[in-house]
């Protein structure tokens, strides 16, 4: 029997997106094309391999069974097929999707963005939001290129390389009533706090540092992102506990002021991990290597 290649990216596109119309947005077709490759699927492997269900559609059991095969196929191809692929990157086209969790967003991505326009400027960026669950980004089969951010217990196929380990240190408004030029224990622990949720991994973090510590905390309220921090607290007498670079950035507001904490909370990695069938991708292996030079070139935060 022949197969049609082109359908196997497409398997694996539902298998992630669970559903029709988002697996025609990534890919780039419209949705009655998607569809026509999904019946021809279907054909070929005598199977449903998708049932529709009021919130997308769910693989059935042969769906399930065949994910992990097809993607090692479409691995070895693109190993195979990249690994004698020349790289310019002054004349590359390329869009990549990568997964950062909302600190590496903040902190480093801006500063990727701008050393590719100035090296490879025909180089695109997609970004995809990474939290709590590896499988949701795409990059345990490849479809996402890269996830940024602290990475737990990846799978065999995931090839994770440390980038950094960040701090902790303190935010609070510049003429708060009671904070001089340091928080006591005492104070931290009689504060309300502001708290970030994602990235998820960073809150269990912090909480579980806190624990170890013995240190109890009041949570005022939880915030989705690093830029809702600033605002919050500008305009409170609460805390917030950050990474070192991200207080880094607001220590420049006037209206705040950055404090180390009462009490030291370690640190914790920040790293970067892609499939394996990217490993002999020059296009990957060269994104790599410039953003482990920006992590290296970054000045340390105190």
């Amino acid at each position: 029997m022949r197969y049609d290649l082109n359908l196997l990216p497409v398997f694996i596109t539902l298998m992630e997106e669970r559903s029709v119309t988002r697996a025609a947005d990534r890919l780039g077709i419209t949705q009655p094309a998607l569809s026509n490759a999904l019946a021809r699927l279907r054909e070929v492997m005598q199977d449903q391999l998708f049932i529709r269900e009021r919130y997308g559609i769910q693989p059935t059991p042969m769906a399930l069974e065949l994910a992990p095969v097809i993607a090692a196929a479409l691995a070895r191809i693109d190993d195979a097929i990249l690994g004698q692929q020349d790289f310019d990157p002054r004349q590359a086209e390329r869009l990549m999707t990568i997964a950062p969790n909302s600190y590496v967003e903040f902190v480093l991505v801006p500063a990727i963005v701008a050393r590719l326009r100035e090296v490879a400027p025909g180089i695109r960026l997609r970004l995809t939001p990474f939290g709590t669950d590896l499988g949701e980004t795409g990059v345990m089969s490849g479809t996402t290129a890269m996830v940024f951010g602290r990475i737990i217990d990846p799978p065999d196929n995931l090839v994770v390389q440390h980038l950094m380990d960040e701090g902790l240190a303190c935010v609070v408004r510049a003429d708060h009533p009671e904070i001089g030029g340091s928080i006591s224990l005492e104070q931290y622990e009689h504060m309300r706090h502001v708290n970030v949720l994602p990235p998820g991994r960073l809150r269990v973090g912090l909480f579980t540092a806190l624990e170890q510590q013995g240190i109890k905390r009041e949570v005022a309220v939880s915030v989705t992102h690093f830029l809702a921090v600033p605002e919050m607290i500008a305009v409170t007498d609460y805390c917030a506990t950050l990474p070192n670079r991200i207080c880094q950035r607001l220590a420049a507001d006037p209206r705040l002021k950055v404090l180390p904490t009462p009490v030291d909370l370690g640190t914790f990695p920040v790293e970067m991990a892609w499939h394996v069938r990217y490993r002999n991708d020059p296009a990957h292996r060269w994104l790599r290597t410039l953003i482990s030079d920006i992590v290296k070139e970054a000045p340390d935060a105190k």
